[in-house]
């Protein structure tokens, strides 16, 4: 048993292929598929069920890949403190984002981390919060900026800020002369909002359950996409209050707050428990609280 079978297997198990699995390991197909098949002779137990259109765990092969998974783990973490010596912030951070915070923070963050870890350049993946989960319990990014709740084993957590939502409307919207809204209007309205799977539209439907009732709920891509759509009086839309400064604001949107209670969500960073680059976690935390915005409320 090597350490690159148990990558071959951890891989196979993330891409659920063994081709695309072969492809991020950087060997041939057969290759890959032969390492398996000893390290499962070896074993004396079946770790992958193989059929052509799927490759799926035995309920022995998951627990032999999540200890996989540990091992390399432990490994890595030998790798990490040869490398970095005495500095963990030397080398580069690969950072997660979720989709609604990436193009709204980073502008803010990177100017930080460019005084706090001038030696620490920023590697950032922009995805969808169970993506990033599984990205960072299987060592492919080493932090994620995230929301609220976000209970995952072996993964912790801190909070950082909160954020309020505002309403964006087109400027020829009845309500565009508004000076608030309350959630529960949002019903009545045709909301655009980003595709099922996004945390953030998840907050935005449970601000105004009655949308998911009766509301008209069209999706969108991106939030850039779903503003422009406004402009074009396709609909109305909510956006995190980041999203809403002065920089990203388009003179055909006008942007409306809303009535208290404000839904707002929580955001956080969530590292690997056991990471070695604690300096590193902390130094993220840092940039994150001092960003200075009056959208974002830090969390002491």
């Amino acid at each position: 048993m090597t350490l690159s079978e148990l990558k071959f297997i951890v891989t196979v198990a993330r891409e659920r292929n063994f081709r695309r699995a072969a492809e991020k390991c950087f060997v041939s197909q057969p290759a890959l598929s032969l390492a398996v098949k000893k390290l499962e002779e070896e074993l004396g137990v079946i770790i992958f069920e193989r059929s052509h259109k799927d490759v799926a765990m035995t309920p022995i092969g998951e627990q032999i890949v999540a200890q996989a998974n540990r091992t390399l783990e432990e490994s890595n973490r030998i790798k990490d403190i040869a490398r970095m010596g005495n500095n963990q912030l030397a080398g580069s951070f690969k950072l997660g984002v979720i989709y609604s915070a990436g193009p709204y923070l980073l502008p803010q963050i990177i100017p930080a981390l460019r005084v706090l870890a001038p030696e620490m350049p920023l590697e950032v993946e922009e995805n969808l919060t169970v993506n990033l989960e599984t990205q960072l319990r299987n060592r492919v990014i080493d932090a994620a900026i995230i929301a609220l709740p976000f209970d995952v084993p072996g993964v912790s957590y801190e909070p950082v800020y909160d954020e309020g939502f505002v309403v964006a409307v087109p400027d020829v919207h009845p309500w565009a002369s508004r000076t608030e809204i309350h959630a529960e209007e949002l019903a009545d309205e045709k909301v655009l909002l980003l595709n099922s799977g996004h945390c953030f539209s998840n907050q935005v439907v449970l601000a105004c359950p009655e949308l998911s009732r009766h509301g008209e709920v069209l999706q969108g891509n991106s939030l850039e996409t779903i503003r422009n759509m406004v402009a074009s009086n396709l609909g109305i839309t909510v956006l995190p209050c980041s999203a809403a400064v002065e920089r990203y604001q388009n003179p055909l949107i006008k942007m409306i707050p809303f009535a208290d209670p404000v839904p707002t969500r929580r955001m956080a960073l969530a590292w690997r428990k056991g990471y070695t680059r604690g300096q590193a976690i902390e130094c993220l935390l840092n940039a994150l609280r001092s960003l200075q915005s009056p959208c974002l409320q830090p969390i002491e």
